[in-house]
Parts: C-alpha cells; structure tokens; sequence
C-alpha cells in the first residue's frame, strides 16, 4: 500500500513524540529507534519485514533491552530498544550492525541523545563512522538522494539484490 506524504511526516510525528516519551521514562538508559530504508511510497513490504525481522533480531543479538516496543505499520516498521550501555559505545555497536549485517545497510539504527528538553540522533561521525553509503553507486547517500542521482528502478533493483542475498533460517 503506498502511503501518503502527511502519513509519513504523521508517523515521524508520532515516533518522535514515543522516542521523547522513552528517554524521560528510561533516565540513564540508551534508545535505540530503528526503522526500515526503503525510499518511494510503499513502506511495508515482504522486502521491509524481512529486514525488520533481520535488525530486531541483530539488535537483540548484540544488546539485552531492558525494555522494547516493536510496531508493523502502513508507514514502516518501527523498532525502540532501551539499553544499557554507554551512549557513544551503542552508537559504534549500531553502526556495526549496519555496515557488517548482510541487510544492515537497509536498516535505520539511530541511537538518541537527550539535549535539553529534546532529544538527537548521534551522528555516525562522532564514533569516527563515515557517513551512509549510497544503495547504487556507494557514495555519500545524501549527496545521491539531494541530486535524484539514480532512477527509482536502480535503486528498488539495489533494494531486491540486498534483500535477495539473505538465507532464509
């Protein structure tokens, strides 16, 4: 089902608004909010619930949440894990995650820093981490997204190839 842009920005909305809730309720603690990369309009797919499964299970393989909540939605997946740990050592065990695991590079794990009355994604710079590769063509990814670098179709191929590389168990 595509979705529309008011139900993404809603649902970006809405998952800040539990990420802020999480970090009051768990003082001392880390989150960890993953979510699904899959760019155009269909968000939940056969494709996104193979790598929801895949990072739920790395996450969980790497880290003992203390506490976690896990949502199957029209607008992607939504994983929050509240962990112990130090927040930049998370940081650098996520980034690991995303760079070695066979779907990483399609799993969003950002890890939060409360600032104030707000909270921030830990940029993968801080933990000497460069910045996410592109799908097609492997450079910086926001550079290729901010010039439409790629037809959608090379980049749903580069999504299949991904996702089509994992064993099933």
């Amino acid at each position: 089902m595509e979705i529309t842009l008011e139900q993404l920005l809603e649902a970006r909305d809405r998952r800040y608004e539990r990420q802020l809730a999480l970090a009051k309720e768990w003082p001392g603690r880390t989150l960890v909010c993953m979510t699904v990369v899959l760019p155009g309009p269909v968000k939940r797919d056969a494709r996104s619930l193979k790598v929801a499964e895949a990072g739920v299970k790395a996450v969980q393989d790497v880290f003992t949440p203390v506490h976690k909540e896990l949502y199957d939605r029209e607008t992607g997946f939504e994983g929050f894990f509240v962990v112990d740990g130090a927040l930049l050592d998370v940081k650098k065990a996520c980034c690991e995650i995303e760079n070695e695991h066979p779907v990483g590079r399609l799993m969003d794990l950002d890890v939060l820093e409360p600032v104030g009355e707000t909270i921030v994604p830990v940029e993968r710079e801080r933990v000497g981490e460069p910045p996410r590769k592109c799908l097609v063509c492997g450079r910086p990814a926001r550079e290729c997204m901010r010039s439409h670098a790629h037809p959608f179709g090379e980049i749903e191929a580069a999504i299949d190839r991904i996702v089509g590389a994992v064993k099933k168990p």
